[in-house]
């Protein structure tokens, strides 16, 4: 019985861990989003300098990836991500 209520605990504050780096997720997301809107809306191209943003991006990525055991499921994730933040800023960028 105390390790069916260990485990329940464990699993409670796993849940726990993981909406506190859902939300620090979240909101470095937004802050990021918001100041490379605004680096790129300063260039005189700033649809260039999105398409450099994101292309150093994925080069970084593919960087930190290419090494033995690295995680696809994070590769993958990481790239998508990329592309979220690439739809936002060229979005305020068309405006």
């Amino acid at each position: 019985m105390a390790d069916n209520i260990d485990t329940k605990e464990a699993i409670a504050g796993l849940k726990r861990e993981v909406a506190e780096l859902s939300g620090l997720s979240l909101a470095t997301g937004v802050i990021l989003t918001q100041l490379l809107q605004k680096i790129a809306s300063r260039e005189m191209n700033p649809q260039a300098s999105a398409t450099t943003i994101v292309t150093n991006a994925r080069a970084a990525i593919e960087g930190f990836t290419s090494h033995a055991g690295s995680d696809p499921v994070m590769k993958a994730r990481a790239l998508e991500a990329v592309k979220q933040y690439e739809d936002q800023i060229r979005s305020v960028l068309r405006d």
